[in-house]
């Protein structure tokens, strides 16, 4: 694949930011593409392995070395064909995707794996740019109609292939715009929403119809959709956030991630709302919890101009290097540093929150404690406190990023009456996508739990064909 001797001769280099200063000034994209030629360097390294384990590393199971080979002899366009066969919406996971599958490349042995997700990226931005991405109408109409419920990465990918199977789909959103998770929880420094009403025109173009500011279960009837449509899918978001459960916590200025993340966006989008102003400008900010949504907490904060931020983890710091032998080619426990911890973060790990400090209603800082965590025979991990190691952090703004815990129950899970997982998701199988009430299925987060985009638009695809097996009693519909 590639050039076959590409990887001895061309050392591995990535995507580079915009410098820090320029960046925080703003809240546009701020990575530098590689250019054409760069580009094809990068794919030249893709090597003759064997055996791909990037195939297994990548969720939608991109056809990575066929790409790659592609690009490296300038047949970008057919790229871009193979590309589309596997991913809907490359020109999301180009950007927002942790990229597994190069941890699980072969060159990732040697800690210089190919630039995967960067290839990907440059072949859809320059399908864009070529003109090459146009809607794919379908040649018949079967005549069935399917409501997908969320216009997140699930619910679009699902309501796409549904589409083009030739099926009248209408997609629900309770948002005043559509793109769910992608256009309210991502911030537009890391991808910008522009991408999404890109999408969004293609998709109505393909005949996909959109109806935001409509809430299933709340200001739409739920029977409404049973009985005016062949099939309902649910494909909402986890979006009932893990509370920070100890005194203090009512106090004003302790705030849920999303919520701030999502005002910001809106604020950005030029979109009113009537909540009170979430802003860390001139504050002293603690982010609780250590993973994206928290480091997406830290980057905005620092562009509102907040005085100083932590981020706070209640797990051990990870090694700063994995060891091999043990993980490759699986997803490894390892420290990672993102762009917007670059620009200026302390980070604690091993701390827990005892209370919320106040003053006059308002929170002045958090209580903590260490600690340490200890694994017992059977393999399980125990968490205890330090003694004697309390301490407290001054803070103006604490933002809960703790991570999600199941979809919103109240009103459309409720109304239907599907059965819930031990965990509070839908309860489903990834063969079938079927709920137990008849005609209803269900994908992404409200299926699996919190997860990746990559992993929402592969849940998304596989769901559109079960349903339209079920409708068609056959598909031709990839998974």
């Amino acid at each position: 694949m590639g050039k076959a001797t590409g990887f001895l001769e061309v050392d591995r280099k990535d995507r580079e930011y915009k410098p820090v200063e320029e960046r925080l000034k703003h809240y546009e994209e701020f990575i530098l593409p590689l250019g054409d030629a760069g580009t094809r360097d990068q794919a030249s390294r893709c090597m003759d392995c064997g055996i791909p384990y990037c195939h297994t590393g990548c969720p939608v199971n991109n056809i990575i070395p066929e790409w790659n080979d592609l690009v490296y002899n300038d047949r970008w366009q057919e790229a871009l064909h193979v590309l589309h066969s596997t991913n809907n919406f490359p020109e999301f996971t180009g950007r927002i995707c942790p990229a597994p599958c190069e941890e699980s490349c072969t060159l990732n042995i040697d800690d210089a794996p190919v630039t995967i997700k960067t290839i990907e990226c440059a072949i859809v931005d320059k399908g864009w740019e070529e003109g090459w991405v146009k809607p794919q109408i379908p040649k018949h109409k079967t005549g069935k109609r399917v409501a997908v419920v969320g216009s997140g990465p699930a619910g679009l990918a699902c309501a796409q292939q549904l589409a083009r199977a030739g099926h009248r789909v209408v997609v629900f959103e309770k948002n005043r715009r559509i793109g769910g998770l992608l256009r309210y929880g991502i911030p537009e420094f890391k991808m910008s929403a522009q991408l999404v009403d890109r999408r969004v025109a293609q998709m109505q173009a393909e005949g996909v119809r959109f109806r935001p500011n409509s809430h299933v279960g709340v200001n739409v009837p739920t029977q409404q959709l049973m009985e005016g449509y062949d099939v309902v899918v649910l494909a909402g978001g986890s979006e009932v956030p893990r509370d920070l459960e100890v005194p203090g916590r009512e106090l004003q200025g302790v705030h849920f991630a999303m919520d701030f993340l999502t005002q910001q966006n809106r604020r950005v989008g030029g979109e009113a709302f009537s909540e009170r102003d979430i802003l860390a400008t001139g504050k002293n900010v603690l982010v609780v919890g250590g993973g994206d949504t928290g480091s997406d907490c830290v980057g905005t904060s620092n562009r509102h101009g907040a005085a100083s931020v932590t981020q706070l983890e209640i797990m051990p710091q990870p090694p700063e290097k994995e060891d091999k032998k043990l993980t490759w080619p699986n997803w490894p426990l390892k420290l990672r540093t993102s762009s917007s911890h670059i620009e200026g973060c302390e980070r604690d790990w091993s701390v827990a929150t005892k209370s919320v400090a106040g003053k006059d209603g308002r929170v002045t800082g958090l209580n903590m404690v260490r600690t340490e965590w200890t694994q017992s025979n059977d393999g399980r991990w125990k968490m205890s406190e330090v003694e004697d190691s309390e301490f407290v952090i001054n803070a103006d703004l604490v933002l809960l990023a703790m991570g999600f815990i199941h979809p919103v129950h109240n009103g459309l899970v409720k109304d239907l009456g599907v059965e819930l997982d031990n965990r509070g998701n839908v309860a489903a199988t990834e063969i079938d996508y079927q709920t137990t009430v008849e005609n209803v299925f269900v994908c992404g987060d409200s299926r699996r739990g919190q997860s990746l985009v990559v992993w929402a638009i592969r849940e998304g695809r596989q769901a559109a064909r079960a349903v339209d097996e079920y409708l068609m009693g056959h598909s031709a519909l990839p998974r």
